[in-house]
């Protein structure tokens, strides 16, 4: 799995992943802090990324009209911020439940991450 982390993440969960060896990239390492959403996603899709985001009202509209449009991508993953911290203390659990999703087929399917078993 390739993975694109949206700019609300830290550099400190694309290490962890990294460390787990799932190829993990933050936005702005892609050089695309700023850029919009439809971008992202398309940046994201040209590069075979799966895109992880905590922003589900805008990216299941970005992700439906890219497919909608004919067009495809490589997944994103929703890490809801009711479920999800992006604090520190949290990482653990962001990594864990997108390592349970490394060998699902995720291509132009969104994604809700679930909690780790404990």
């Amino acid at each position: 799995m390739k993975l694109l982390l949206d700019e609300m993440y830290p550099p400190a969960l694309a290490e962890a992943l990294r460390a787990d060896g799932i190829e993990a990239s933050t936005v702005p390492e892609k050089g695309l802090a700023g850029r919009s959403d439809p971008d992202v996603l398309a940046a994201a899709a040209a590069e075979g990324y799966v895109v992880l985001t905590e922003n589900v009202a805008d990216f299941a509209r970005i992700a439906a009209e890219r497919l909608n449009a004919g067009g495809h991508h490589a997944g994103v993953l929703i890490a809801l911020s009711s479920r999800f911290s992006r604090r520190p203390s949290g990482i653990h659990n962001i990594a864990a439940a997108i390592r349970a999703l490394v060998e699902e087929e995720l291509t132009d399917r969104l994604v809700y991450l679930e909690q780790p078993s404990q």
